[in-house]
């Protein structure tokens, strides 16, 4: 009986081996084709979009003043500057070689280290708006310079408003 199996495994064996080419026989393998034509195609339409996906939203940036003004002590931002912050987040959002530069800024009231905290408050208030519409953290420089670039020196409210902002600045 032990004979019996070893002669059918073996014979298992034998009828599952893989025949050997003949070694004279063999054709050479053929080179490897080309990359497909049509993949070469799509690549390339694939970056033409790409690219016109970021000069758009480029154009678009450069239909809004880069600042966001804020109210009197206030870091939020108001409705009416959403489109420029949603203009600039998707912009970073497609290119993500872009980065901006937000500036923080605030009027001459108030001391030097509470308008340098408000005018921080202001840059990330912007970097969270920015992120929220997809541009990512890295892509995103904030900085607060106080009172110390005041865009009007004047000393009325109109002037202290202008000089409550945050400044947008694509690098």
């Amino acid at each position: 009986m032990k004979a019996v199996v070893a002669i059918a495994a073996i014979a298992l064996l034998a009828g599952c081996a893989t025949p050997q080419p003949d070694q004279k026989s063999a054709a050479p393998a053929a080179p490897a084709a080309p990359a497909a034509p049509a993949a070469d195609k799509k690549a390339a339409d694939t970056a033409k979009a790409r690219a016109d996906a970021i000069k758009a939203a480029k154009a678009k940036v450069f239909q809004f003043p880069p600042a966001i003004y804020f109210d009197y002590d206030k870091f939020d931002i108001r409705e009416k500057y959403h489109p420029v912050v949603s203009a600039f987040g998707n912009y970073l959002a497609v290119d993500d070689k872009a980065k901006v530069v937000v500036e923080g800024n605030a009027d001459e009231r108030g001391t030097v280290e509470y308008n340098l905290a408000l005018g921080q408050k202001r840059a990330e208030a912007v970097s969270i708006g920015l992120q929220a519409v997809g541009a990512k953290p890295t892509q995103i420089e904030t900085i607060s310079f106080g009172e110390e670039k005041p865009w009007n020196k004047g000393k009325t409210e109109e002037a202290f408003a202008e000089n409550r902002r945050a400044d947008l600045k694509l690098r």
